[in-house]
């Protein structure tokens, strides 16, 4: 009978054995689409500021792989970005933005402060390109081929560091 009061206590110390061996393992917050290398779906979406046109998935077809930028003039992380954005369309590389849940006016004054780098740039006010490609927020990046296929996402906002891999995967998304 003495046995059973044993039991509580094994349960405890085996549960603090599961609990201290994850807090040991190395923390994985990528959460990567389900859409990379497969097609980037139709979507046409209007113009979010007046002096630049929509984006559409046709935008994307032909000619050199480029990059779809989500992001969001209240979005921190993506002013914190803007700055590589401009780094790599200096470069020569084509970006089209995806502005989500934005207001014409707030978009202006975003690319005004912080520069412009997109050749166009879409008004997603429901989310729904963000959702159908996977995205969990803003801002994320994505190399589109020039068949329209997704071949890299980049969660988070882009650091200097991380140019010379987004530029790589440019290159690779050419062949």
């Amino acid at each position: 009978m003495r046995w059973t009061l044993w039991i509580p206590l094994g349960l405890f110390v085996f549960f603090l054995g599961v609990a201290g061996y994850q807090l040991t393992q190395p923390k994985d917050d990528q959460i990567p689409s389900a859409m990379v290398e497969k097609a980037l779906p139709e979507f046409e979406l209007p113009a979010a500021v007046e002096t630049m046109p929509g984006a559409s998935r046709a935008n994307f077809i032909g000619g050199k792989p480029k990059l779809l930028n989500i992001w969001a003039s209240w979005c921190l992380p993506c002013i914190a970005e803007a700055k590589q954005l401009e780094v790599l369309e200096g470069q020569g590389v084509e970006i089209i933005g995806v502005a989500i849940r934005d207001k014409p006016e707030d978009v202006a004054n975003f690319l005004e402060r912080y520069g412009n780098p997109y050749t166009r740039i879409g008004k997603d006010d429901i989310s729904s390109l963000m959702l159908e490609i996977g995205a969990s927020g803003v801002p994320e990046t994505y190399v589109i081929d020039a068949e329209g296929v997704i071949r890299y996402q980049h969660i988070g906002d882009i650091r200097l560091e991380h140019i010379p891999l987004l530029l790589e995967e440019l290159k690779k998304a050419e062949t």
